[in-house]
């Protein structure tokens, strides 16, 4: 099935001005609004969709406002779509949407959704240099420009408690036909959809009760994912863990607080796999999870220090 990922998450909160504040912030596009809530796009149209809690068009609650109310994948072809609709309904109910997004639940409970793709091309500068390679950065071009926007390209991966891992998991393997890429032994399964080569666009969590772990879009590379970070800090927003890098899926990583019911990530930089990568099964811990870990600081100057 060519499941191409994630297109759009779909929440229902408590404080709409805080998520969309926090949303704008984080350098989303508002493309609408209503009383109810707002969409917020990434350059490729994947999006983050807020709503009030107690909206009657969203799935009912699989957890605690606010939390993840929806999540809708974005398929290469209607043969897809008719596979899913078929395969799907051999157990549960399907429904098609007059919206176009063929509608069901995992065997978790979480509501999840399936569409034509949406997603648009984009272009965003790489502005680095390699020594002795071709430059990406045009000569007499600076990259250090303090206030130059951070392009947030697309809907990366999302991560899911799961009160039962193996069903959870088996669910998107045979049912879907997702790829198990990696594993954290005590935690949980890091997979990906037969459409994308990204290391993961699920990680399933083992946890007592469903609910959004994380989220996060990319951002082009390493500066920008620093400089996010950077400027989501000085705004005043709680940094929760990094900057650093993951050993499992080598992405560049950020993890912020946030209004949505979990955490927000900045990230860059993923590795690919194609079906001939053997999976890794390493427990989660303190030299697993990161290659390596910064904490933020305030600037210093190296004229400031006479000592």
């Amino acid at each position: 099935m060519k499941i191409l990922g994630p297109e759009a998450l779909v929440f229902g909160v408590d404080d709409l001005d805080a998520c969309f504040q926090y949303l704008a912030d984080y350098g989303l596009k508002k493309v609408d609004s209503a009383p109810s809530g707002a969409t917020f796009e990434a350059l490729d149209g994947t999006c983050a969709v807020v709503r009030k809690s107690g909206d009657a068009g969203l799935p009912a609650p699989i957890a605690a406002a606010p939390n993840i109310r929806d999540q809708i994948y974005g398929v290469a072809d209607q043969a897809t779509l008719e596979a899913i609709g078929a395969e799907l309904s051999r157990d549960r109910e399907v429904k098609a949407g007059s919206d176009g997004v063929l509608r069901a639940h995992d065997d978790s409970g979480y509501p999840i959704g399936f569409q034509l793709s949406r997603r648009r091309k984009f272009s965003a500068p790489r502005y680095f240099n390699v020594p002795g390679m071709d430059s990406h950065r045009p000569v007499n071009a600076i990259a250090a420009v303090d206030d130059a926007p951070i392009p947030i390209c697309s809907l990366s991966h999302v991560v899911l408690f799961a009160p039962d891992i193996d069903k959870a998991e088996k669910f998107y393997t045979q049912r879907l036909g997702f790829r198990t890429v990696d594993v954290f032994t005590n935690l949980g399964p890091f997979m990906r959809p037969a459409g994308t080569l990204e290391h993961h666009t699920l990680f399933l969590i083992k946890a007592p009760r469903p609910g959004l772990q994380h989220f996060t879009f990319h951002v082009p590379d390493l500066n920008d994912m620093l400089k996010a970070g950077w400027n989501f800090v000085k705004k005043g927003y709680k940094s929760f863990w990094g900057p650093g890098r993951h050993i499992l899926g080598s992405n560049n990583f950020w993890y912020f607080n946030s209004p949505l019911g979990g955490l927000m990530e900045f990230d860059s930089d993923m590795d690919l796999h194609d079906d001939s990568w053997k999976p890794r099964f390493i427990p989660a811990n303190q030299q697993t999870s990161q290659i390596y870990l910064f904490n933020f600081t305030e600037k210093w100057s190296p004229g400031g220090d006479k000592h």
